[in-house]
């Protein structure tokens, strides 16, 4: 039995090679992929002598878990199942199944894994630093601290914070309008620090390009050398070089900056809805994942201070 299994498998990578004139990559990563699949089945199925036939959803499905236990990336993941999904498709079609058991079998979900983030500590070393090299004649160092000031503060994204335009800053109220994920527009308060970076940085913005900058309501509040809007590239690389000294070498995206902001909201005892909506989560579990530090701070107060807990 175990010699037909593997002989459907070859007419399907036959089938692959010939008729389908898929690469001999592509081929060569249905092999893999099916003989990892096979190899599972053979310890997994309750009988030795089975066949594709007797292989249902929830079998597919603990392969899937025992891959991911593995450690496998996702896209790994997808790629193993499609190739599972493509040999049902032809057994189905040469009649030698029924029924195909991949074909309703979703790929599981990516682990949602928790951000990085700044220490108290660590933000408030970034910021003393940031504010002392800002104050030499670095224009750049100026539209870096005015950069990570505003993401820290007002909680944005990296898309955000390069789609800024002079216009959407209040500075005399304190206030930055934003143009969130899906189009959705929010204002949220700009803190005392911030402004104050702010305010250096467009006074100073001119040193950073000796280029015109365009006239009207519509230009970048931060600008590259060129005077043109700063890139995403340039953002994550500028503001990661600070974040990966204030983090000691971690390596930090932006998005850390954000997480920063809403733990240390949450820390402070902030509303778990405010937060949700500075950040503009459109639903509250995503806001949820930043409440992890918050559980652990106030378990360990738990642990110190209640004569029971241990």
């Amino acid at each position: 039995m175990t010699g037909e299994r593997v002989a459907w498998v070859e007419d399907f990578l036959r089938y692959v090679r010939v008729e389908r004139r898929l690469s001999a990559h592509t081929e060569a990563a249905y092999r893999r992929d099916l003989r990892d699949f096979l190899l599972f089945l053979g310890d997994h199925m309750d009988r030795a002598e089975w066949t594709w036939s007797d292989v249902d959803r929830l079998d597919i499905r603990s392969w899937l878990g025992d891959l991911d236990g593995r450690g496998l990336k996702r896209s790994t993941v997808a790629r193993k199942l499609s190739a599972v999904r493509a040999f049902y498709r032809f057994l189905h079609r040469t009649d030698a199944v029924s029924h195909n058991p991949a074909r309703l079998v979703r790929t599981p979900r990516k682990r949602k894994e928790l951000p990085g983030y700044l220490t108290k500590a660590q933000s408030e070393a970034l910021f003393a630093s940031l504010e002392a090299y800002a104050t030499g004649n670095r224009p750049l160092a100026v539209r870096d601290r005015a950069m990570i000031e505003i993401i820290y503060s007002s909680g944005l994204r990296l898309a955000e914070v390069q789609g800024l335009d002079d216009g959407d800053l209040d500075l005399n109220r304190g206030l930055v309008k934003v143009l969130g994920k899906g189009g959705k527009e929010r204002i949220v308060p700009v803190g005392a620090r911030a402004r104050e970076a702010l305010a250096d940085y467009l006074l100073r913005r001119p040193d950073v390009s000796k280029r015109e900058l365009r006239a009207g309501d519509g230009r970048p509040l931060f600008i590259s050398r060129r005077g043109s809007r700063i890139s995403r590239r340039q953002i994550q690389r500028s503001v990661g070089a600070w974040l990966a000294w204030a983090a000691e070498g971690e390596s930090l995206s932006v998005h850390a900056l954000r997480h920063t902001f809403a733990t240390h909201m949450l820390d402070e005892g902030a509303d778990l809805l405010a937060v949700k909506e500075l950040l503009g989560h459109s639903s509250l579990s995503t806001t949820r994942i930043y409440t992890h530090t918050s559980r652990e701070r106030l378990t360990e107060a738990y642990r110190q201070a209640h004569p029971r807990a241990d």
